[in-house]
Order: C-alpha cells, then sequence, then structure tokens
C-alpha cells in the first residue's frame, strides 16, 4: 500500500516548486476554445504550466478532473497525464494554454440493460492499451541449487567480463537511499484480490482520484497528503486536520486536538514494544486487538499511499510501527504492515515512511526489519507485488546491497574462486529466490562461462557499494529484536 515528501529525481515524481509567468505557449483568450456551453468542462485535456525540478517552465498535457468557483474565480484541478498522482494540483485559468484545448469524445452508442441505447462522455485516449516488453535476460537464468563462482577482489585477481550491449550501469546505482511507497503503478494480468494492496483501478471515480485533505497536523509536524483518504466528509473542507501523534485520532480543531490530549494516556502506539535501540523503537500491534489504532493508521497512510485499499477490516493484519523517542514520548516515523497469515510468503504488505523522516534510511531500516522477523521465522519473504516505482527502487537497491554484501564477504579456499548458491544466498538474507534472480540480474552480475555461472563483481560496482554503505548508518541490531512469532494458523480466530 508499503510509505511528507521529499522531491525524488525522475520524471513523473517531481515536486512542482512556485509557478509563474512562463516563456512557452501563449494563454489564449478565455472564450477562443471553450466547450459548446461556453465553459471548460471536466474531461477536457491541454497543456498546463508547471515549474519543474530544474525550476523551469514546462507545458505538459493534463486532464481537468473538476471545477470549482470561487468568489467568481475559477479554479481548474488537473492530473498531469504520465506524471504521479502526487502532483495533481488546482490551478487557475492563467496556467491553461486553451488554443490546444481537446474536449471529450463521445463513446459510440450501445445498448443499455433494458435494451436502450445511451451513451457516455470519455477524456480523450483514455483506453490506452498497455504496451508489454518482454526482455531477455543477458544470460540464462540460473538454477537455484547450481554453485555460481565469484570472482575475487583484489585487484588482480579480479576479472571483468565484457559488458554486453545496452546493459551498462551507472556506478552510483547502488546509492539510492528512497523510502518505500508501496502502491502499484504496474497493475498484473491478474491482481490479488485478498490483503491491503488491490491493484484493480476500474473502480475509481473522481471523487477517489482528488485529493480532498489540504494538510494535516501530526504533533510537531504538518503534512500536505498526495492523495485521497477516505476520512469523514465534513472534515475534508477544514483548512488543518489535527491528529493527536500517539493514538492518531483525528479532530476538526486545534482546540479539539488540546482537550483530546488532556485524556489521553499513550505515549506510545499500541501493542508490544519488540524492539528498542537508542532512540529507535518498535512496536508489534495487532489489528484486531487495536482496531481503531489501526484503522487510523490506515487512514493516516492513504493520504501518501495511492493504491492502499484497506482502511477497516485490520483484523487479518499486523502492524509494526518504528518510533523515534524523546522527552515527550515515542513519535511515530513509518510503519509497515503484513498479513498474519500469507499464502504467497509475503512479509510485507504496505510500507510508508512519513515525511519528515524521508531520505534519511528510515525506509531501507523498515525494510531490514521486515527480513530480520523473516529470519526468525525461518521463512523467506518478500514485499506484497506489485510495487510502486518508489517502492521498487527501494527494495532494488536493499536487495543489491544485502546481495553485494554476501559475495564480497565470500572467502576463497585453497585458491579457488569462492562459490555460493541461488538458495544459499536466499536462506543467508531470508530473501525470496525469485528477488534474488532478480537483483543479479538488474546488477548484470550474471555470465555464462565456459560451462558454468560466474558472478562478476566489476570496480564499479565494488566502489558503489563501498559508497553506499558508508552512507547507511542506520541498521537492525538482531540482539535487541525480542520477537517471539505465532502460529496464526493454530487460532481458531486472530
Amino acid at each position: 500500500m508499503a510509505e511528507v515528501v521529499s522531491p525524488v529525481p525522475g520524471a513523473g515524481r517531481r515536486e512542482p516548486g512556485e509557478v509563474g509567468r512562463a516563456r512557452g505557449p501563449p494563454v489564449a483568450d478565455p472564450g477562443a476554445a471553450l466547450s459548446p456551453q461556453g465553459e471548460i468542462i471536466e474531461g477536457c485535456r491541454l497543456p498546463v504550466l508547471r515549474r519543474n525540478q530544474d525550476n523551469e517552465d514546462e507545458w505538459p498535457l493534463a486532464e481537468i478532473l473538476s471545477v470549482k468557483d470561487i468568489s467568481g474565480r475559477k479554479l481548474f484541478y488537473v492530473h498531469y497525464i504520465d506524471f504521479n498522482k502526487r502532483l495533481d494540483e488546482w490551478v487557475t485559468h492563467e496556467r491553461l494554454d486553451l488554443k490546444k484545448i481537446q474536449f471529450p469524445k463521445k463513446e459510440a452508442k450501445t445498448p443499455t440493460k433494458n435494451g436502450l441505447p445511451g451513451s457516455r462522455p470519455g477524456s480523450p485516449e483514455r483506453e490506452v492499451k498497455r504496451k508489454v516488453e518482454v526482455v531477455s535476460p543477458a544470460t540464462p537464468v540460473p538454477s537455484e541449487t547450481a554453485p555460481a563462482s565469484v570472482f575475487p577482489q583484489n585487484g588482480s585477481a579480479r576479472r571483468a567480463v565484457a559488458a554486453q550491449p545496452g546493459r551498462k550501469r551507472k556506478s552510483n546505482c547502488l546509492g539510492t537511499d528512497e523510502d518505500s511507497q508501496d502502491s502499484s503503478d504496474g497493475i498484473p494480468s491478474a491482481p490479488r484480490m485478498t490483503g491491503s494492496l488491490v491493484s484493480d483501478r476500474s473502480h475509481d471515480d473522481i471523487v477517489t482520484r482528488m485529493k480532498n485533505i489540504e494538510c494535516i497536523e501530526l504533533g510537531r509536524h504538518r503534512l500536505k497528503p498526495w492523495y485521497f483518504s477516505p476520512y469523514p466528509q465534513e472534515l475534508t473542507t477544514l483548512p488543518v486536520l489535527y491528529l493527536c501523534e500517539f493514538c492518531l485520532k483525528y479532530g476538526r480543531s486545534l482546540k479539539c486536538l488540546q482537550r483530546h490530549l488532556t485524556k489521553c494516556d499513550l505515549r506510545h502506539p499500541p501493542g508490544n514494544e519488540i524492539y528498542r535501540k537508542g532512540t529507535i523503537s518498535f512496536f508489534e500491534i495487532d489489528g484486531r486487538k487495536n482496531k481503531s489504532y489501526s484503522q487510523n493508521l490506515c487512514l493516516l497512510a492513504k493520504c501518501f499511499l495511492d493504491h492502499k485499499t484497506l482502511y477497516y477490516d485490520t483484523d487479518p493484519f499486523l502492524f509494526y510501527v518504528m518510533t523515534e523517542y524523546d522527552s515527550k514520548g515515542f513519535h511515530i516515523v513509518g510503519y509497515f504492515s503484513k498479513e498474519k497469515e500469507s499464502t504467497e510468503d509475503y512479509n510485507v504488505a504496505c510500507i510508508l515512511t512519513l515525511p519528515p523522516y524521508q531520505r534519511r534510511g528510515y525506509g531501507k531500516l523498515l525494510i531490514e526489519f521486515s527480513y530480520e522477523l523473516s529470519k526468525v521465522e525461518g521463512k523467506t519473504g518478500t514485499p506484497e507485488k506489485p510495487l510502486s516505482d518508489l517502492g521498487l527502487l527501494s527494495y532494488r537497491s536493499y536487495w543489491s546491497q544485502t546481495i553485494l554484501e554476501i559475495l564480497m564477504g565470500l572467502k576463497s579456499e585453497s585458491g579457488e574462486r569462492p562459490q555460493i548458491t541461488i538458495n544459499e544466498i536466499s536462506e543467508i538474507t531470508s530473501i525470496k529466490k525469485e528477488d534474488v534472480i532478480s537483483t543479479l540480474q538488474y546488477l548484470n552480475l550474471i555470465n555464462y562461462y565456459k560451462g558454468q555461472y560466474i558472478l562478476t563483481l566489476s570496480e564499479d560496482i565494488v566502489d558503489g557499494h563501498e559508497r553506499a554503505m558508508l552512507k547507511r548508518l542506520l541498521r537492525i541490531d538482531s540482539k535487541c529484536l525480542h520477537f517471539t512469532p505465532k502460529d496464526w494458523s493454530k487460532r481458531g480466530k486472530w
């Protein structure tokens, strides 16, 4: 559903700056390109002025999702096509390029249930066929039990296998420190319909496509939500929604919050503290025993997770909340949830790092903790699929660093190259075998040489890994974990 908000490099993940007058397409006269009724309507597409991450003006194509009138001035809620929904915003008329407006096309009339013809408007190019690209791996997929030789790291003995065309990777590809946001942008052909990451977007309506909360005050932080969250409708018109940072109960005013704080005796998340090192603690919360807190946590998380669909049925889930301690209490940093019983070996359903704590290594710490729990359970795990763009980035970075740590720690015996199997890597790290293989292929480490698989650690890979690990100051200490897994299959009810 997996984690306000620091800008992330890359197309579609950019935070807009202040938008001023543009040096781009001229803005047409307001009456130059209107609908037959004389107004810009929902479903129209046209270029809209925004500032990119380089503080330059650009005119990406956007779709108008809603129009509202405030004191005689019209505002338009736009979604930038091929950009993440978190960049959607209200814009004024001056930022619209009306010369290139595209009005919604009406679909061909089709029979309705009672046999009468009907029609409905659709946005231009609304029905877009998803292109499927099949990428052939550079080398055959290795067997999980066949040992692969690892070239040693000493400069003279290290061997570089010729790189394959089009597979060159930057040396800093392992230095990513993005925090996780588990939603789903890549939708599988048959999405899983249980748990908390249901990815079927066919039932989206105009309401859930628009941000409905302006601002959230949580403790000493004010957060600007990215996405729609189903808080009570009467709260969505407020300029600020106030949350108790310990029980996450919401109130409509600062006075309501202050009154609540005189009665709220919580100074940490409800549940068992199962990890503490320094100021970092993890609390395990049962979605059935602490239903109110779990539901409030899901409502908060939905503000920053596009495809999260679990809000109220929290009974089948456990929530692991990471906190930072000071004299006032344990302040929530992020969390992940997992199913009590998962037939697909999912060890994470949703994962989220709250905005004030992003890009500080907390995302990887959450991921590392989820795998530490899997190690105690004696299982291999994987996050619930599909992952969002940022979620995949964070997990791929964690998998890469963890696997390279294993490979670089191998020692040769009798002068021969060290050998290791996919199964052995999976058992040591608790990372599922499929994720190990995909990571090795992503790093372009697997080569087939003289009848055997060889993992080649180039200078760039080793140097990039060492730089990334120097930045990774936060790590989980397994000695500080006090966790006893439960066998939920033997319980009549969770």
